[in-house]
C-alpha cells in the first residue's frame, strides 16, 4: 500500500497537530510496520465505562505481602503476567536462602528496583545495587544475597535467549558502549564439610540436588554466554529535539515473543509545535506493561514507584489529560521505567489483582474516582 493522505493531517507525524485534534498512531508491527495517523475530535481514550475483559490495568507490586500465583514454585516470587514466552514475577527477598537456584525453563532478566547485595554464581559474583539489569542465561546456577533489608525485584523469565538489539543506523555504540557491561570474574567458595543443596526448575517443578562440595568450584572460564550486569545510569536514550520518537528507539533487550525497553531522563523535544507526550495507540499485535520505578511519571497521572500497568492489545492508551495540558510547559522527563512488549496475550495472577488499583481504567477521565488498590 502506498502513502495517501486524507482530510485534515498533519504532514509530519506529532508535530503540527491541527489546533483542537488528536492524533492516534494506528500501526502494525509494534511501531515498526505499517502505519497511519488518524486525527481525532476528542481523545481516543474519553471513554464512560468499559465492560468486558479488555481495560487497562494497574497493579502496586509494593503491597505484595507474601502473595503467591498458583504458578509460583520459589518462596520468594510472585508471578504477576505470563504467557508462553515470559512471566513477568516480583521477588522480595528478605534474607540469603540457604540453598541454591537453576532455572531450566528459561533465561532471566533481573530489574533491581529496591535493595543491594551479591549475586553469587557458577562465573563468579557481581554485585547489584538500585538501577541493575542482571542477565542471568538459562541452566546458571546462582543465589541472591541481599545486603539489605527491604528489597524489590522485577524479573521477566524468557522461554528464549535473551539478547542485545541490533544499533542498526544509530552504530554499535549507541544505547551504551558494551565496555560499561560488568561480567563476574571467577571466585571459588568454600564449601567443604558440609551438603549443598540446588534447587533446579524444570517444567515449572522443582528438583533438589545435593553436593558434598560447594556447587560454585569453577577455577575459571571464557566464551560469550555469562551473566552480565547493565545499569540504567549507563544508558544513553535516544532523543530527538523535533519529534516525540516511538518506544521502539528505547529497546534494551530482546527475545522471541518480548521486547524490554527502558525509559529514561531526556531533554523533551524543544520544538514548540512538537509532542511532548507518547500518542495515542492501541498497540494492535502487543500487550504493554510498564514498570514504574522512579522519578516524575508525567504521562500517567496517579501511578507511583512500584507500579505496573498493562494495556491490553487492540485498546486505546495514551497520555493522561493532566499530563496532555502540562507538557508544554516541561522542558525534561524525569522518570526512570521499564516496558515490556508481549506479542502473545498476557494472563493476570490472583496475586496481581489481589493488588489492582480497580480505578485505572477510569484515571483519563477529567474527574476520576478515588484509587482503591486491592479494594
Amino acid at each position: 500500500m502506498f502513502q495517501q493522505a486524507k482530510g485534515v493531517f498533519s504532514k509530519q507525524a506529532h508535530v503540527s497537530i491541527p489546533e483542537g485534534l488528536y492524533e492516534e498512531e494506528f500501526g502494525r508491527e509494534g511501531f515498526y510496520g505499517p502505519a497511519s495517523h488518524l486525527y481525532h475530535r476528542n481523545p481516543p481514550t474519553s471513554w464512560t465505562r468499559i465492560e468486558g475483559p479488555l481495560r487497562p490495568h494497574a497493579f502496586d507490586a509494593g503491597k505484595l505481602n507474601g502473595t503467591q500465583s498458583v504458578q509460583d514454585v520459589l518462596p520468594d516470587r510472585t508471578t504477576m503476567l505470563y504467557n508462553e514466552d515470559v512471566a513477568v514475577q516480583i521477588a522480595k527477598p528478605t534474607g540469603t536462602p540457604d540453598w541454591y537456584f537453576r532455572n531450566a525453563d528459561g533465561d532471566e532478566a533481573v530489574f533491581i528496583h529496591e535493595g543491594h547485595g551479591l549475586l553469587e554464581t557458577d562465573f563468579g559474583p557481581l554485585s547489584y545495587t538500585v538501577g541493575d539489569y542482571l542477565i542471568i542465561p538459562r541452566g546458571t546456577t546462582y543465589r541472591f544475597c541481599p545486603e539489605t533489608a527491604q528489597n524489590l525485584y522485577l524479573i521477566f523469565e524468557s522461554r528464549t535467549r535473551i539478547r542485545q538489539p541490533e544499533r542498526g543506523l544509530l552504530g554499535h555504540h549507541a544505547l551504551y558502549d558494551q565496555t560499561v557491561i560488568e561480567t563476574p570474574e571467577p571466585q571459588v567458595i568454600d564449601g567443604q564439610g558440609k551438603e549443598w543443596e540446588v534447587k533446579i526448575k524444570r517444567l515449572n517443578q522443582l528438583t533438589s540436588v545435593f553436593y558434598p562440595f560447594h556447587p560454585l568450584d569453577v577455577m575459571g572460564w571464557k566464551g560469550d554466554l555469562t551473566v552480565w550486569k547493565l545499569n540504567v545510569k549507563n544508558i544513553c536514550p535516544v532523543m530527538s529535539h523535533r519529534v516525540h520518537l516511538p518506544p521502539s528507539v528505547h529497546s534494551t533487550f530482546m527475545a522471541e515473543g518480548f521486547i524490554i525497553c527502558t525509559f529514561l531522563p531526556r531533554p523533551l523535544e524543544s520544538d514548540p509545535e512538537a509532542m511532548r507526550v507518547p500518542f495515542y495507540h492501541r498497540n494492535i499485535e502487543y500487550d504493554e506493561v510498564i514498570f514504574y520505578h522512579s522519578g516524575d511519571f508525567f504521562s500517567r497521572d496517579g501511578i507511583q514507584p512500584g507500579m505496573i500497568t498493562l494495556h491490553p492489545q487492540g485498546i486505546h492508551h495514551g497520555p493522561h489529560p493532566k499530563a496532555l495540558k502540562a507538557s508544554q510547559q516541561k522542558t525534561v522527563t524525569e522518570e526512570v521505567a521499564v516496558m515490556i512488549d508481549a506479542e502473545k496475550p498476557l494472563n493476570i495472577t490472583e496475586a496481581a489483582l489481589s493488588v489492582e488499583w480497580k480505578d485505572y481504567w477510569a484515571s483519563w477521565q477529567e474527574k476520576r474516582p478515588q484509587e482503591s488498590v486491592g479494594a
